[in-house]
């Protein structure tokens, strides 16, 4: 299964580290297109110079990770889309030139249902689509949760309460899924 994965799901980290985990642990082959770097890249440097030279470094590091994932969009693909918000169109753009099964994302309202469907696209939230890992492969999701947490602990992260930290990555429903595990 091939998933574009759109910047808001790359930034931040411990979101993008759960979803990139289970890339890595074969649950899909991820996609971007250098403009969604970008996007990841700027929304870095909002917060500070020192988290920019963070995000290039795990830039760096995802795209040497997941070489294949890399997408060029063609300038006529973003001519025939259309979308509510205009800004999005360069991701469904990725997407379609991506040869994507499904759009990650945690915009879901930028990105209709039907708008994608006609591409052959599903649209999913992160929330939803770890949920759905777990359930398929809760050995592997959970050994990856608890690698993720340690990792994060080792940067003075306070891991104590997982599912109060999950639920602010936005996987409220993830975190209550592990608990019930």
């Amino acid at each position: 299964m091939r998933v574009l994965i759109d910047a808001c799901v790359l930034y931040p980290t411990l979101l993008r580290e759960l979803v990139l985990g289970w890339a890595a642990a074969g649950g899909f082959a991820p996609l971007w297109s250098e403009r969604i770097l970008e996007e990841w890249r700027r929304a870095a440097a909002r917060t500070g110079p020192r988290d920019a030279e963070i995000a290039e470094l795990e830039i760096a590091a995802a795209t040497a990770r997941f070489p294949e994932a890399h997408v060029e969009t063609l300038p006529a693909t973003l001519e025939r889309i259309y979308l509510p918000d205009p800004d999005d169109i360069h991701v469904l753009a990725a997407a379609i030139d991506g040869q994507a099964d499904e759009l990650l994302t945690l915009n879901i309202k930028d990105f209709p249902t039907n708008a994608l469907a006609a591409h052959g696209l599903i649209r999913r939230h992160p929330d939803e689509f770890l949920r759905e890992a777990l359930f398929a492969e809760p050995d592997k999701v959970q050994e990856l949760v608890r690698d993720r947490l340690e990792a994060a602990a080792r940067y003075g992260i306070d891991t104590s309460n997982r599912r109060a930290l999950l639920k602010r990555a936005k996987l409220p429903r993830f975190a209550k899924a592990l608990d019930q595990l």
